[in-house]
């Protein structure tokens, strides 16, 4: 047996002779010493694998977005997309942390009321519930990351005097969630959409409302183009500030270029 600590001899009790581990300088919380340390030992758990490439939505919740109805921020007599929520200030967005757009909770749904024509990009069965339970029509749609900048601040945008771009058809992992008549895709059959309206309004125990016969009928069915950023613009325009023209393609390639 080894000898005890004493004046000739005994262990070090794994703490070496004199360094940090006789110094009470403590290892960081999760350091692990040699060679082969847990996170090196079992390398091949992919629970984070592409961590840093997949898309983020911010949250914005209907409570949120009544209150900014309430208090004039927003137009409910006017379509609702990414850039008009952008343009109040109480919403941030940005593509290169990876944002894709706006998440709409099912936070105050209970308290939703306004009948609003939106665009977001990711919504829940319960949210879109609400929105057409009050007569509203909602719509998921994908933004590339060069929409996206343009979109967020067109502005700053029209002031660089580039051409409004394509937007982006989505990528080969987002085609299902978009594509989808009850997920309200903006690729979605609009006869399949119709159906799953009723089925939700089923499934929820709420009346639909009829479109057809609302006031604001022209307003509810404005859709954007599969191709188009701004309502209003098309893609290849250039919109010039300045003398408050607009600037559009006449080469015959340019413009089947932008609208393919």
């Amino acid at each position: 047996p080894k000898r005890g600590r004493a004046q000739h001899g005994g262990d070090k009790h794994g703490a070496g002779n004199k360094g940090s581990g006789q110094r009470q300088n403590f290892m960081r919380l999760g350091y692990e010493t040699g060679n082969t340390p847990f996170y090196l030992r079992f390398s091949r758990e992919p629970y984070y694998k592409g961590h840093h490439l997949r898309r983020q939505y911010p949250p914005l919740s209907l409570l949120k977005l009544q209150k900014m109805i309430d208090t004039d921020r927003l137009d409910s007599s006017r379509p609702i997309d990414l850039s008009v929520i952008c343009n109040t200030g109480l919403y941030s967005m940005r593509p290169d942390s990876h944002h894709f757009g706006v998440n709409l909770t099912d936070e105050g749904a209970d308290e939703f009321k306004a009948k609003v024509n939106i665009e977001v990009q990711w919504a829940t069965e319960p949210v879109i519930a609400a929105i057409e339970r009050n007569g509203g029509v909602i719509t998921t749609c994908y933004y590339d990351p060069h929409s996206l900048w343009a979109i967020i601040n067109p502005e700053k945008f029209f002031t660089k005097g580039e051409a409004i771009p394509r937007r982006m058809l989505p990528p080969p992992d987002a085609v299902e969630f978009y594509s989808s008549a009850a997920n309200r895709g903006y690729i979605a059959d609009p006869a399949l959409i119709s159906e799953e309206r009723l089925v939700l309004a089923q499934k929820y125990g709420y009346k639909l409302p009829k479109i057809e016969d609302d006031p604001d009928y022209e307003m509810l069915m404005i859709r954007k183009d599969l191709r188009q950023i701004f309502l209003g613009l098309e893609p290849g325009w250039v919109i010039n500030l300045k003398d408050r023209s607009i600037l559009k393609p006449t080469d015959p390639k340019l413009i089947e270029f932008y609208k393919s």
